[in-house]
């Protein structure tokens, strides 16, 4: 567990006796990963997530004795981005676990694989489909989604209707699964849905006439991006400048069909929500200018970092290509964490080096690009 976030002291001693639990606990989880001789059990799994259920309980009754339950706590269990305690960081370690063991085992539609699933939401280019190259989203991803300002409506319907069935999921387990997992969960997606409120009410303003010109200019966007890191999966690659061009002069097309600066309907009036669109447009122009001129090249200090998202992305994309058939969900959970420490060494949104200056425009975009999706390209 090197990739978990950085240990503090508990909140009370009395914690300390539960704290020696869960890591053990934590220690049994990892272990029956690690495990590939044989299948994951069913049992063994309730087992542990029983175990981990009690020491809840017995942490939720010392916490209200301080007025501050589990549920509401402001630590890594309310997927927050305040320093979380060591108490919180463990015990989210556990639940992803056992989360991602629920999925393994086939309980899919059962509350505790809501937990990594409110970590894991994916969306697709079309409602209710799955595809290869759906985007994914965690709760903490949508918080990228909204510091990078750029995403299509079909993208937040996606989000809505997974949000609803992990909804549906706690529902139909409110008689079977502990209160305290219920209400922890339940949390967990009042945080996607505020966030995925706030990303809505962006969008506001965006007539249905210019939608399918903001989704076209989101998808060319995305398109570039994946362009501009794809060379990183094989070296004998050479940059695409010929893809990147061909991206770009539908750019121009697109700004050839505006009238005075404005995009019009097919009835000649102007639909609300030019200030979106034309500010999309205009972004996409300076990326696509910015990746032309870098061609794939980023800056020397950010290289490490960049490289290790791209290692990532590609034993990620070896994986599901090599080794689907034997993959199981709790072989992501290292890559997750991996991700998780990466992302939490970005000072206010920004990489920075190691004298504190941050990144410029492009090293900030392809590695906050690769970080989001790390199978891009």
């Amino acid at each position: 567990m090197t990739d978990s976030p950085a240990f503090q002291t508990p909140l009370d001693p009395k914690e300390q006796p539960i704290l020696d639990r869960i890591l053990t606990i934590r220690d049994q989880l990892s272990l029956l990963k690690q495990d590939k001789s044989t299948y994951i059990k069913s049992c063994d799994v309730l087992e542990i997530y029983d175990h981990l259920i009690e020491e809840v309980h017995r942490l939720n009754i010392i916490r209200e004795e301080h007025e501050k339950p589990l549920e509401q706590n402001r630590g890594a269990m309310a997927t927050t981005s305040n320093d979380p305690a060591e108490m919180d960081n463990v015990l989210d370690d556990c639940f992803q676990l056992v989360s991602l063991f629920f999925l393994t085992v086939g309980r899919n539609n059962e509350a505790p694989a809501v937990y990594s699933m409110t970590s894991t939401i994916k969306v697709c280019d079309k409602p209710h489909v799955t595809t290869e190259r759906s985007l994914m989203f965690s709760q903490r991803l949508l918080d990228h989604l909204k510091e990078a300002a750029f995403f299509s409506p079909k993208d937040l319907e996606s989000v809505s209707q997974a949000l609803d069935s992990m909804q549906e999921t706690l529902r139909r387990g409110s008689d079977s699964h502990s209160p305290h997992l219920l209400k922890l969960l339940g949390n967990r997606l009042d945080t996607c849905r505020s966030i995925l409120g706030e990303l809505k009410s962006s969008l506001g303003d965006l007539s249905m006439e210019l939608t399918p010109v903001y989704e076209r200019l989101v998808s060319i966007l995305r398109s570039i991006s994946a362009a501009n890191t794809r060379q990183k999966v094989s070296a004998r690659r050479d940059f695409p400048i010929g893809e990147v061009q061909g991206f770009q002069d539908q750019l121009h097309e697109i700004q050839a069909t505006m009238v005075d600066g404005k995009f019009l309907a097919e009835d000649s009036t102007t639909p609300a929500g030019q200030k979106v669109a034309t500010d999309l447009l205009n972004r996409c122009l300076l990326w696509s200018d910015l990746v032309l001129s870098r061609q794939g090249k980023i800056d020397q200090r950010f290289r490490m970092t960049y490289d290790k998202l791209c290692d990532i992305r590609n034993q990620l994309e070896k994986l599901s290509i090599t080794q689907a058939w034997s993959l199981r969900e709790t072989d992501l959970y290292d890559y997750q964490r991996q991700l998780d420490r990466i992302d939490e060494s970005r000072i206010s949104g920004n990489f920075e080096d190691s004298a504190g200056n941050k990144a410029d425009l492009h090293a900030q975009r392809v590695s906050r690009a690769t970080l989001i999706d790390p199978t891009l390209g």
